[in-house]
C-alpha cells in the first residue's frame, strides 16, 4: 500500500471527454454574437485554455471583472445544459481509479474549468469519496500553465511535488506539472503527442492502465 505517492487529475479531456461539448457551448455563445470560429482556431485558442485567454481572444478586447464573469456563467451554463444527459468517463477510468484508491494511492482532481462544472461531473462519476483534494478555477489566482493549482493539490494531499503524477491532456496543463515539479501523462483526448509537451507516459484512455504500472514510474 503505497500512500507515498498522489495521482492527481485534470476534468476536461482526462476524466471525461468534455471538449466538443465545450465546442458546441461556445458555438452556441459565439453565434448569438455573429461570430463563427473554425475548429482549428478552437483546436489553437480553447482546449485547455482559461475562460478568460478564449473570451479575450476571440471578442478581439480584453474581457475582465462582472462582464467576465457573467460571461462566462453564460458559456458555462450552455456548457451544462449541453452536456448533463451525455456526462461519461473515459473509458476504463473507474475501474483504474478504485485500483488506485484500494492501493492507498492519493487522489486528487484540479480543474481550471468552475466548480459548478466539476460538481456537475462528480454528480455521475462517482469518485468524491476517494477524493483528497478537489480545485477548480475558483480557488486559484493563477491558471496553467502556472504550477498553483498543482502545487496547491500537493499540499491538501500532504505530499511533496516529486511524489505526485498528474493526468494531463493540454499543452499548458501539462505544462503546468512539468512547471510544478510532477511527472505526467498524457492523455490523447484532445491532442496528439506531438501537440504536447514531454510526458512520462502517454495514454489515450484508462483500459491498459494499473496500479503497478504507475507505481513503476516512481
Amino acid at each position: 500500500m503505497k500512500s507515498d505517492i498522489a495521482v492527481i487529475f485534470d476534468m476536461d479531456g482526462v476524466i471525461c471527454h468534455t471538449n466538443p461539448y465545450h465546442s458546441m457551448a461556445f458555438r452556441e455563445f459565439f453565434s448569438t454574437r455573429d461570430l463563427a470560429p473554425t475548429d482549428e482556431e478552437f483546436a489553437e485558442h480553447m482546449f485547455g485554455k482559461s475562460n478568460k485567454y478564449i473570451l479575450s481572444h476571440f471578442l478581439k478586447r480584453p474581457i475582465e471583472g462582472e462582464e467576465f464573469l457573467a460571461l462566462e456563467d453564460e458559456k458555462e451554463g450552455l456548457f451544462r445544459k449541453i452536456y448533463e444527459p451525455y456526462v461519461n468517463p473515459v473509458a476504463g477510468f473507474m475501474p483504474f481509479v478504485n485500483a488506485l484508491s484500494s492501493n492507498g494511492v492519493k487522489l486528487g482532481v484540479a480543474t481550471s474549468a468552475p466548480m459548478a462544472n466539476l460538481e456537475l461531473i462528480l454528480s455521475k462519476v462517482q469518485i468524491r469519496d476517494l477524493l483528497g483534494s478537489i480545485l477548480a478555477s475558483e480557488d486559484v489566482q493563477k491558471h496553467k500553465p502556472d504550477p498553483e493549482v498543482y502545487l496547491k493539490s500537493a499540499k491538501n494531499l500532504g505530499l511533496v511535488a516529486g511524489q505526485c503524477l498528474v493526468f494531463e491532456d493540454s499543452f499548458s496543463g501539462v505544462s503546468a506539472a512539468l512547471n510544478a515539479g510532477m511527472m505526467v501523462v498524457g492523455v490523447l483526448t484532445s491532442h496528439t503527442k506531438e501537440e504536447l509537451p514531454p510526458c512520462n507516459l502517454y495514454v489515450s484512455d484508462y483500459k491498459e492502465l494499473s496500479y503497478a504500472k504507475i507505481a513503476a514510474l516512481f
